[in-house]
């Protein structure tokens, strides 16, 4: 069996890591699926003579409150005509937009209307959240991607060069690993206007040090084997040899860094957002969420609830894969 299939068999056998495996394939197939999930438009309609999705497409969106009032939760059609509706359309399950107001609605418990209640403006919360785990995924994945890439480089040129090049990058990784993190983040985002992308990026620019490291270690180590100095001797360049031989046999624990480095870039968005920093109103995050349940914690509960607890479970399920990957991987665990 290839290395892989190995890896997979090992990976299996561990019933945390699978459990937060599927728990990781649930969430982002909710974020994916967020328009057709939650949304204040059909998800498909026969309209004026011709099938269109409604969900795809602004232009469709009817106005506020005229689709959604004629909505049946049974059947998906419309009771009666207002204005020029559909013949028949198929509504999401949850048929509210994430940044919809509805004042005579705020602060309701959960509910059959609202099964997980409404925020200080009337907006449906489960509808939030749904919309939330994209921009939170999003920001996890981007991140850990930006990262990777330049943990990779510099990581790969420390250890494959060595000298000057690994003294200077192994400076600038120290440099960086004696600022606290989280508040380097914080005076960088404070400068900057506030975009979803901007978190992106600076989460990722400030999260690459450990990816470095590891990627150093493994070039060093990789360096000195046979294989490697077969290849040098053949004449081989040193983009050859980087890519083809090397990368490839070092990416192991960088894959178990990576798979933690998204659990922290969801646990940091959800505390920038938390504080005021994250995402801007009305795009919706797990950590504006719980933010807003600071004024009214003491009847509001579920604004504390179900965003505390979708936080705790992307980020335990992230470092439990990460575990069972990193144990997985291990050889001297290789039956």
């Amino acid at each position: 069996m290839s290395y892989w299939k190995v890896v997979w068999q090992h990976f299996r056998k561990k019933r945390r890591a699978m459990a937060g495996l599927w728990v990781s394939v649930f969430m982002a197939v909710v974020a994916l699926l967020a328009p057709m999930l939650a949304n204040d438009r059909p998800i498909v309609a026969f309209w004026q003579g011709r099938l269109v999705f409604p969900v795809f497409n602004e232009k469709l969106r009817p106005k506020t409150g005229q689709w959604k009032d004629l909505w049946n939760p049974e059947v998906f059609v419309f009771q009666k005509p207002f204005g020029d509706p559909p013949s028949w359309a198929l509504w999401p399950p949850v048929p509210y937009s994430p940044s919809e107001y509805d004042l005579l609605e705020n602060l309701s418990a959960p509910s059959r209307k609202h099964w997980f209640g409404t925020d200080d403006r009337g907006r449906d919360v489960l509808s939030r959240m749904i919309h939330g785990a994209r921009i939170s995924l999003s920001v996890g994945f981007v991140a850990v991607s930006i990262a990777l890439v330049i943990g990779i480089t510099l990581g790969g040129l420390a250890g494959y060069f060595g000298g000057w090049v690994d003294a200077l990058i192994s400076r600038l990784i120290e440099i960086l690993l004696t600022i606290p993190t989280f508040f380097l983040i914080i005076a960088i985002i404070a400068f900057l206007p506030p975009s979803i992308y901007n978190i992106m990026v600076v989460i990722g620019l400030t999260g690459w040090t450990g990816v470095a490291r590891f990627v150093r270690a493994e070039f060093f180590k990789l360096k000195r084997l046979d294989f490697i100095q077969a290849s040098v001797a053949l004449g081989a360049s040193h983009l050859r040899i980087i890519f083809l031989h090397m990368l490839p046999n070092a990416m192991a624990p960088v894959l178990v860094s990576a798979v933690f480095g998204i659990a922290g870039a969801i646990l940091t968005e959800s505390s920038l957002s938390f504080l005021g920093f994250g995402v801007p109103p009305p795009t919706p995050s797990w950590g504006d969420i719980l933010s807003q349940s600071r004024d009214y914690i003491e009847f509001a509960w579920w604004l504390t609830t179900f965003p505390g607890v979708a936080i705790f479970l992307g980020i335990t399920a992230y470092n439990l894969v990460g575990e069972g990957l990193r144990d997985a991987m291990d050889p001297k665990l290789f039956e």
